[in-house]
């Protein structure tokens, strides 16, 4: 944020009273990240100095800070990355190794004497007891309480094996149940915020245990004991084995997707990079708003972006898995990164004969003598000042920029003919290539001209308009537009699992988005 420098001597004391005026300062300072100045002089009533103070402060607290970025995580991106992360943490390997026999066996009898001694019978029944196959099927991800919390649930679909010497083939149980967890947010006493996975547990409602095939009435009547037994012992089990591997494989997924965050953004010689700067949930999206910082080629951070009062509008997701907004301002130095300040010297005659004549053309009603000058070597020097301006609107954007433009008779003269200054504005198209954003400039326009020096007298530099354009857009484009071709890849794109990226344009940002079917 730019600083601001604010005269308070009509409302703070100076700082002979009391600290009150330094109070102020701190105050408004930590609100706005502007550099107020106090006077030194003394006021005449402390009840002024507080009222204003206040009236500011509030005025701050109201207002809405916008992160940088917005990355916004749709169901469908949660639920294939924790997918994987299930998978790689081995989860279907953890249901094959429950122990269901010993399980069962520790499950108590009621206090009834009896019933003991029927476990016991029914026990010694039984060979051996273990899931033969399983499988995680797929998951759901859903809104949880007041939309501030996302409820995963996981069906889990299961054969066990049981061995009998009542039955000469083995028995096979099917169990199907569902493991539930809530994404939600924890506080540290900083005031930062991370996810968090917690109330995992298996609920009774999605538990169904049931034999595959009729067996004789005796071991219909084991069997049916056997699955008794296991509909208050399979959730505790899921719960005691599963639930640890669900929670360690959402934290790798958490830590993953911070590391996809923090991937530098290559520019050509310079860096963009993110960080997680506040979490939220709202409804079945995760948002991550990020914190941003530009470095050059040597890792010096050239500028910093954090919250500010700038303006982004967050669209909803739709359908969309996924989508990356990034803040207007930010968008603006990315460009100044790729487009930056620069001289182009060119032998006009020899590169643009048709244009060097028109020059020529265009500078004889104003001086004939200066014209006759102008000969095979004349030499046209274009100097891109300061950084440009994107300017954005839905659907449109725009780069302003500021040049400087002289004429040179011949490549020894030392004196240009004259310089003109230039406010320049072109069109800039972003599309995208697989997962590469692009940008192209178009269509140059001369907005404003004037006449900076001159060494063949005062003259209407609006005059030259047309063909001043002409030159830039046949010289200063196609060079800008070199400097914009190898596009900016955008890794998290492959890395949440699409192939295409798509763009679009709001009034003050860029979103992207994947393309998908």
């Amino acid at each position: 944020m730019q600083d601001i420098r604010l005269d308070l001597q009509a409302h703070c004391p100076g700082e002979e009273s009391s600290g009150q005026g330094l109070l102020c300062v701190q105050v408004l300072t930590f609100a706005t990240g502007c550099v107020l100045t106090p006077p030194p002089r003394k006021m005449a009533s402390p009840w002024t100095f507080i009222f204003v103070c206040g009236l500011l402060a509030a005025t701050l607290v109201q207002a809405t800070l916008s992160p940088p970025a917005v990355l916004s995580l749709g169901p469908e991106v949660i639920k294939e990355k924790l997918t994987q992360e299930l998978k790689n943490h081995n989860a279907v390997s953890i249901l094959q190794q429950l122990p269901l026999l010993s399980a069962m066996r520790e499950e108590p009898a009621g206090g009834i004497p009896f019933l003991g001694n029927v476990v016991n019978t029914i026990m010694n029944h039984i060979t051996w007891l273990k899931v033969t196959s399983a499988n995680v099927l797929q998951l759901q991800v859903q809104p949880s309480g007041d939309g501030q919390e996302l409820m995963i649930k996981i069906p889990l679909d299961m054969v066990a094996g049981l061995n009998t010497p009542l039955v000469k083939s083995i028995v096979e149980i099917h169990m199907e149940a569902e493991a539930q967890a809530i994404i939600q947010l924890e506080s540290s006493e900083e005031g930062h915020n991370r996810l968090i996975l917690t109330n995992c547990l298996t609920s009774q409602g999605g538990l169904h245990i049931s034999l595959l095939r009729k067996l004789t009435f005796l071991a219909n009547f084991l069997t049916d004991k056997v699955m008794g037994f296991l509909v208050p012992a399979l959730p505790k089990m899921v719960k005691s084995e599963l639930c640890p591997v669900i929670k360690a494989a959402f934290e790798d997924m958490y830590a993953d997707l911070l590391r996809l965050v923090r991937v530098p953004v290559s520019l050509t010689f310079n860096h963009l990079e993110f960080d997680l700067l506040s979490l939220a949930i709202n409804s079945s999206v995760i948002q991550l708003n990020l914190r941003a910082k530009l470095s050059d080629s040597q890792g010096k951070v050239t500028n910093w972006f954090n919250d500010s009062l700038v303006s982004l509008t967050v669209p909803t997701l739709d359908s969309a898995p996924f989508s990356l907004i990034v803040r207007q301002d930010v968008v603006n130095s990315v460009v100044a990164a790729l487009l930056s300040p620069e001289e182009l010297a060119v032998l006009l005659d020899y590169v643009l004969p048709k244009l060097a004549h028109q020059l020529k053309s265009s500078i004889k009603p104003i001086s004939e003598k200066a014209a006759d000058q102008l000969g095979p070597t004349q030499i046209v020097k274009i100097f891109t000042q300061d950084t440009p301006v994107l300017l954005l609107s839905k659907g449109n954007a725009n780069v302003a920029q500021r040049i400087v433009f002289e004429v040179f008779a011949t490549n020894e003269a030392r004196c240009p003919l004259f310089t003109l200054g230039i406010e320049a504005s072109s069109e800039a198209q972003f599309y995208t290539e697989g997962d590469r954003l692009m940008l192209n400039l178009n269509n140059i326009r001369s907005d404003r001209i004037y006449l900076m020096n001159s060494g063949i007298g005062l003259f209407n530099a609006d005059f030259l308009e047309d063909i001043i354009t002409e030159i830039l857009d046949s010289i200063l484009l196609p060079n800008e537009n070199g400097k914009l071709r190898p596009g900016i890849l955008i890794s998290i794109v492959k890395a949440l699992g699409f192939e295409e990226v798509a763009c679009s344009l709001t009034d003050d940002a860029l979103v992207l988005t994947p393309v998908y079917s």
